[in-house]
């Protein structure tokens, strides 16, 4: 285990790049009609497609089982291999270089391909966590930030690459779904390992940095949405600038390890500590972060899936979730058809402004866990939650006016808390039930996912044929009900989460009170 904090730094840009390019599902909705058109399925067949890509998160706990007993460079390697295989034989079929491929099929395979992101995602995790114990859901929520930006980026390379005609997007986006996750996992394996932590205060100019980058990166991602029609050379330009600011990360590690070269003998000095004076200081650190209220939860109970499994908050946590972050992905899966509806032909930048905010609204909650914690104070992740839930059940009401503007607004708002919403949810799982088996039990949360997708996406493929009498169906009545429904569901998820903050913030104070001894933490500590 290395202890270099410039090996920190590059592991976090390696899941940063990792993270950038594993939301390969999230243009489906670019090319979901075409592909519709090409299989000559039904609106309800196409809806299980799109299912398909979550229910792979439902073998997601397989990722956080392997991480226990394989390397995370081998968990990271067979998860971009999945994601290879289920989207690279789609595009030999489209390419007809496979003369026949059946619906089941097609719908294992996205079932793969959606696996395989369960596995890079725990790789990205874990990393995150191992390396940043101290600040974990500050690494966490930069690192998943980057995932909001995979649509923007898939559809800036199509754009700028290949520049297809619309009957050809699906072959193309096929074809970067497959080959990127590949690449960039070969590229960054050597560079993810993991290293002791130790706080630093020079850190929190490092994590500035990098907010200001991932800052730059989104708001170049949010101008390229709004010029998304413009013209092919503008397309080249803005690839260009995005992957510039996409490489900009690794200035962060190049200046730690210029930092480690000048005061290698200063270092030496300072940290040459005798066995006795080290857990000295140990002490004094796990008495003051208990006292601020353990960011992490490390020290706090270690709940394993079975124990999780039989807690009223996990279930509040599970249904709260589902009603509102993997309602909003239904959302966004749907997006193709529900543009189609309402006579817009503009899915593409409908998509790239989504994930735009996507990802504004998932580095958020980490600018504010940085700001915050250097003040000594707490955010409750429910509480958190709960707050970027309501949004979502408002966006779902306001879509039931057939404003092309209020379209926007809302994909904007949706797009942005649910992925505020799915940063925050990997702090909370820590929060509530510990990091030690946190691989399998985030998994486990988000099984979700894949089971709301299936419900509400199910529900929306019956409504809209039914409204359309066909497989097509034109006006703003076709999705009426289903966001009346959506945003009624949406409500019920912020009231169960707000249930959630609650107790456990009862809970919290308990623990907190049989805390206040500090011979009892020592003892505590002493006995890890």
């Amino acid at each position: 285990m290395s202890s270099s904090p410039s090996l920190q730094w590059l592991s976090l840009v390696g899941t940063i790049w990792l993270q950038a390019i594993n939301g390969a599902n999230s243009d489906f909705p670019v090319y979901s009609s075409q592909f519709k058109q090409l299989l000559s399925i039904s609106q309800i067949q196409l809806n299980n497609l799109s299912f398909a890509s979550d229910a792979g998160k439902l073998f997601g706990w397989f990722s956080g089982l392997a991480a226990t007993y394989l390397s995370l460079r081998l968990v990271l390697l067979i998860g971009a291999a999945f994601s290879f295989i289920g989207y690279g034989v789609q595009f030999l079929f489209l390419a007809n270089k496979i003369s026949n491929l059946k619906y089941w099929q097609v719908f294992l395979l996205t079932s793969l391909a959606g696996n395989g992101i369960c596995w890079i995602n725990t790789v990205c995790y874990l990393i995150c966590i191992r390396n940043f114990s101290l600040e974990s859901p500050v690494a966490v929520g930069i690192s998943t930030s980057y995932v909001g930006l995979s649509a923007k980026l898939y559809t800036a390379l199509v754009d700028s690459i290949f520049h297809p005609e619309h009957d050809q997007k699906a072959k193309a986006y096929l074809l970067l779904n497959a080959v990127c996750p590949v690449l960039v996992a070969s590229v960054v394996s050597p560079m993810l390992r993991v290293a002791d932590s130790r706080k630093d205060t020079r850190s929190n100019g490092a994590f500035v940095l990098m907010f200001v980058i991932a800052i730059a990166t989104g708001t170049c991602s949010v101008l390229g949405s709004i010029r998304s029609a413009s013209s092919g050379i503008w397309s080249r330009e803005h690839m260009i600038s995005l992957g510039v600011l996409l490489i900009a990360p690794v200035m962060v590690p190049v200046f730690a390890k210029f930092r480690e070269g000048i005061e290698n003998k200063k270092e030496n000095r300072v940290y040459d500590f005798t066995i006795d004076e080290v857990g000295g200081e140990d002490r004094v650190v796990v008495a003051v972060r208990k006292n601020e209220g353990d960011d992490d939860g490390e020290v706090k109970e270690q709940i394993g899936c079975r124990l999780m499994l039989r807690k009223i908050n996990f279930w509040l946590y599970f249904f709260s979730y589902m009603f509102s972050a993997t309602l909003g992905m239904v959302f966004l899966n749907n997006l193709g058809q529900i543009t189609e509806s309402r006579g817009l032909s503009h899915t593409s930048s409908l998509v790239s402004l989504s994930s735009s905010f996507g990802f504004f609204g998932r580095l958020l909650p980490s600018i504010i866990d940085f700001y915050v914690g250097k003040r000594g104070l707490k955010i409750s992740r429910p509480g958190l939650m709960a707050t970027t839930m309501a949004p979502i059940a408002g966006a779902f009401f306001l879509l039931l006016n057939s404003s092309s503007l209020i379209l926007y607004a809302s994909t904007a708002i949706i797009g942005a808390c649910s992925g505020a919403i799915t940063s925050v949810a990997v702090s909370a799982t820590t929060e509530l039930f510990g990091t030690k088996h946190f691989a399998m039990n985030h998994n486990i949360i988000v099984t979700n996912i894949p089971i709301g997708s299936f419900l509400f996406g199910y529900m929306a493929a019956i409504l809209y044929q039914k409204e359309g009498g066909s497989n097509s169906c034109f006006g703003a009545d076709c999705y009426n009900k289903t966001f009346i429904i959506w945003g009624s569901v949406c409500s019920l998820g912020t009231s169960l989460c707000v249930i959630l903050y609650v107790r456990n913030r009862r809970s919290r104070s308990m623990v907190s009170d049989i805390e206040t001894n500090p011979d009892e933490m020592m003892i505590s500590y002493s006995s890890c």
